[in-house]
């Protein structure tokens, strides 16, 4: 078979219906029939010569085939979607930069990040948080350019990804300053019995944090546990418990003196990065970010 034999348009009835699962919803975001759908997917079939989906009870489920034609489609489709974005951006005399953040990562450090373009007219931002998985995958579907995260990504050979090591931020206790401005313990010897607040599980210092604990044989009383930095930010701020953070977390409150840094974990830094495609369209701004940070 030869490309000029492929049909693209079938191709992407097949996308559809593989993201959404279901005909009958594909074939209502396409604005035609079900057995139009069907009828262009039986086509793209008889064409590679193998079924790509099977029927289990009113479910479609993906054949091995039509896993791998997915994998190409996703890449061909959203490849043609950041196409588009780019040239709507180019018409407009701008350039888009669509940047997903994972929700544990501080707000702060997310705003120092893109600062040198807050101040650039010919640049439009898109900023979306939420789970590293589904900001991936997102990602990968070139519906973001880039995603900051404090973890790596596993390596996976069917999704390729440049995970680039931005810095990292020291990790302290920090408290309100009418409690603690003239006291320092010693973290985390010192911890035991008295209230923190906490990253939330999903953070990548949580584990950690617990197990120097642990090791140490003290036991902290938990008040809070926080996954969201900006709220954990308002507790740092609000509570009047010990707040375990990294410091750009609450960069204005200890320059302002509202908070003072109690302890510094030595053995704690929260690294942050920034993946991408490794076959993305070359952004010059990104390019510029990146370099700036590495």
């Amino acid at each position: 078979m030869r490309l000029d034999q492929l049909n693209f348009h079938h191709l992407f009835y097949f996308w559809r219906v593989a993201r959404l699962g279901h005909l009958t919803r594909a074939a209502e975001e396409l604005n035609t029939s079900q057995s139009a759908v069907s009828a262009q997917i039986r086509q793209l079939e008889d064409r590679l010569g193998e079924p790509l989906f099977a029927r289990e009870g009113r479910r479609l489920q993906l054949t091995d085939t039509g896993q791998l034609v997915l994998a190409y489609a996703e890449n061909i489709f959203g490849l043609g979607q950041e196409m588009l974005g780019r040239l709507q951006g180019r018409m407009a005399g701008v350039t888009r930069l669509r940047v997903g953040s994972v929700a544990t990562l501080s707000r702060n450090y997310q705003e120092n990040w893109i600062r040198p373009l807050l101040s650039d007219a010919s640049v439009v931002l898109t900023l979306e948080s939420g789970l590293l998985q589904g900001l991936i995958e997102r990602l990968v579907q070139h519906q973001l350019d880039v995603v900051l995260a404090n973890e790596t990504v596993p390596a996976d050979p069917d999704r390729p990804l440049h995970c680039r090591f931005l810095g990292s931020q020291a990790v302290s206790l920090v408290g309100p300053a009418g409690r603690w401005a003239a006291q320092a313990l010693r973290v985390p010897e010192d911890l035991d019995g008295l209230d923190v607040v906490l990253p939330g599980p999903r953070h990548a210092l949580r584990a950690q944090f617990d197990a120097l604990c642990l090791s140490a044989n003290v036991t902290p009383r938990l008040r809070a546990e926080v996954d969201d930095m900006a709220m954990l930010r308002l507790i740092a701020r609000d509570s009047g418990w010990l707040t375990v953070l990294p410091e750009v977390v609450v960069q204005d409150e200890l320059r302002t003196g509202a908070l003072v840094a109690v302890g510094r974990f030595t053995d704690l830094q929260e690294r942050f990065y920034a993946i991408t495609t490794p076959h993305r369209h070359r952004i010059e701004v990104l390019e510029t970010l990146i370099a700036g940070t590495g």
